[in-house]
Parts: C-alpha cells; sequence; structure tokens
C-alpha cells in the first residue's frame, strides 16, 4: 500500500489485518518479536506502522498460518503458492476483461471463502464479492480482496488504476477512513452489494506484463502490492508486449495496434517518436530477436527460418535480416555459435 498519513497505517488497522491470524493461534507480541517490532506498540492506541513493516508483519504471518488469506476466513484457507498459479494462467490474457474472468473462473476451482462475480454494460464493468457464509472478519476479508484486485490489475496493464467507485453491502466499520484514503474514488456503504465498479474501457486494455516480468514480479508480490508496483509502462514496451504475442512477420497493422491500447494512430506516432522510436524500428527489433533466437538454433536450417518468420522466400528473409543487423543469417548463426568463420 502507497500508505497515507505519511506512509504509515494506524494499529487499530493492523490489528483488523491480523485478527484471523490471532484466531488462529498466532502470537500478536510473538509476531512482532520475530519481525523486529516492538510488542508494545499493540497497545499504543496513538502508534502507526510503515508499509516496510507491515510487508514484514504480512510475509510472516503467511508463513506461520500457510494462507494467503492471513487466517481471515474461518471456514477456508488459499494454499501457498496458489496467488502465483492463478497470475501464471492469467499472464498470457490479451487484454484486462480476459485476465479479470480467468482469475474468477480460476479461484471457482477452489473452496474459497469469497464468491467472486464478473459483470459489465457498455458504460461500466463490476466485479462483486460475497462471502459464502457470516464471517467474524467479513469487512476485513472484502477490503483486502479489493485492495490486492485493484493493485495487481494495475501491475497487469501498468498503469496506476482508479475506480469509479467501491461499494460495500455493510455498514462502515472502525477506522474505516484508513482504506478509503488508498483510493480517490469514493468508498460507500450500506450498498446494495460489495463490487468494484470501473470505467468499461478498462477492459479493452492490453497487458503490459510478460511471463518473464511475471517471474520478478512474484519474487517478493506482497511487497509489490502492498507498495504498489505499478509504475507506468512505457508505450513502446506496451507495443513490444504485444506484438511479442503475435507469430512471425504476421504483426498487425498500426491502427490496428493504436485501436487496443486505446489511442488514436496519430498519437501513437507521436508518443512512439517522443520515446526515440516508431512502430516500424520496434517491428524489425522484434523480428531480428526472434530471428537470432532461431539462428541460434543448429538444428534449424536457415531457409526453414525464413518459413517460420513469414517470409515466402528465404531470399527475402536474407535482404530483410541484412537490413536489421548488417549481416547475412549464416554470418550471425556463426556468431552466435562461435563457429570458425574459415569453414
Amino acid at each position: 500500500m502507497t500508505l497515507r498519513h505519511a506512509n504509515t497505517l494506524s494499529i487499530q488497522y493492523v490489528r483488523r489485518l491480523l485478527a484471523g491470524a490471532a484466531r488462529h493461534g498466532v502470537s500478536l507480541p510473538d509476531l512482532f518479536a520475530s519481525c523486529e517490532l516492538d510488542p508494545a506498540l499493540l497497545n499504543d492506541e496513538h502508534s502507526r506502522l510503515r508499509g516496510a513493516d507491515l510487508i514484514r508483519l504480512m510475509r510472516a504471518v503467511m508463513r506461520q498460518t500457510e494462507d494467503e488469506f492471513i487466517g481471515l476466513a474461518t471456514d477456508a484457507r488459499s494454499k501457498p503458492g496458489t496467488f502465483s498459479m492463478m497470475a501464471h494462467a492469467v499472464i498470457n490474457c490479451a487484454n484486462l476483461e480476459q485476465a479479470i474472468r480467468r482469475s474468477a473462473a480460476f479461484y471457482e476451482l477452489f473452496e474459497t471463502p469469497i464468491a467472486i462475480e464478473f459483470s459489465h454494460d457498455i458504460h461500466e464493468g463490476r466485479l462483486s464479492f460475497k462471502l459464502g457464509q457470516q464471517a467474524p472478519d467479513e469487512d476485513v476479508v472484502q477490503e483486502v480482496m479489493v485492495f490486492v484486485s485493484l493493485r495487481f490489475w494495475s501491475w497487469l496493464v501498468g498503469r496506476r488504476l482508479q475506480p469509479l467507485v467501491i461499494e460495500f453491502a455493510g455498514p462502515p466499520p472502525a477506522h474505516a477512513a484508513e482504506f478509503q484514503a488508498f483510493f480517490k474514488c469514493p468508498v460507500v456503504y450500506d450498498a446494495d452489494n460489495s463490487q468494484i465498479r470501473f470505467p468499461a474501457a478498462w477492459l479493452s486494455l492490453p497487458l503490459a506484463q510478460t511471463p518473464l516480468s511475471l517471474s520478478r514480479f512474484l519474487r517478493d508480490s506482497v511487497a509489490l502490492i502492498i507498495r504498489g508496483g505499478a509504475e507506468p509502462v512505457s508505450l513502446a514496451d506496451q507495443v513490444r508486449t504485444m506484438l511479442s504475442k503475435e507469430q512471425g512477420q504476421l504483426f498487425p497493422e498500426l491502427q490496428v495496434v493504436a485501436k487496443r491500447l486505446n489511442v488514436s494512430p496519430q498519437t501513437l506516432r507521436r508518443r512512439l517518436k517522443e520515446e526515440h522510436t516508431s512502430y516500424q524500428a520496434i517491428k524489425d527489433e522484434m523480428r531480428e530477436k526472434a530471428a537470432k533466437f532461431y539462428l541460434a538454433k543448429p538444428a534449424l536450417s536457415v531457409d526453414e527460418i525464413a518459413l517460420m518468420m513469414g517470409f515466402s522466400e528465404a531470399s527475402a528473409f536474407h535482404r530483410a535480416f541484412k537490413k536489421w543487423t548488417g549481416m547475412t543469417p549464416l554470418a550471425c548463426r556463426r556468431e552466435l555459435l562461435n563457429m570458425d568463420t574459415s569453414t
């Protein structure tokens, strides 16, 4: 969480987050001591914890409870690694709508304490949360689900997302203002449903992340979600990510890419120029990397690679490759494989 109030959280809010762990037998004083925090803070109503302190506590709670729900659910738990599996299941989705649908379907495979329902119309999307049965920490469970969902979506698309409104079916809990401070949108209580309502335009946003960036994210997903790890991704990188999911030379036209990115073709050209590149340069860069990847595999002939790259004739591939790299495919292969150029 990019924590408000000078990047801190009140001890009262922290105790709410840790209430489930305490019910499952975790000693909060011992937990604080193991995280190099003074247990006396638990009884100091004026104390506040930094984001780094909360991260250490969350990691320790997940280890002790073996539950990614940090003990908040009374009748179910999410084994460590479940979130990682879900993230791997959605990382190759084309856009945020597919990712939301797939993540909801993923969690339906498990006995979780909360049911998720996704719907949308032409104006807005909605993700609703409903607990299967009354739980002592129902409000905290829903707050955590809202927070994690929005932070993960933001990371997926490479931009900080602010919903239209967050609604909760129950009354405002104690210290509700601390949760409200995480968002710029209204947070409404005593609503008909607990849900995130967001612009429908979000659904067509392409994913800006790849399996490689996911592996880095998962090394410390707790910290990145709590701190807010959705640093803006450059437009050029978003285009590269999109093209990495295409095959060979069959890249879409610039107009198609612009539509997927929710910008006009003119804006796409201008912004890529501001980033010192162009759509053609990015396409050539992606083709060059793919060609070099295949050339490093001795079992593939240059003619086979040309076909895999979408060229109908090997001579056209030779000309294009020399334009990209300044060398022929055969010379590049020798260099990649450290072959004796005299042979």
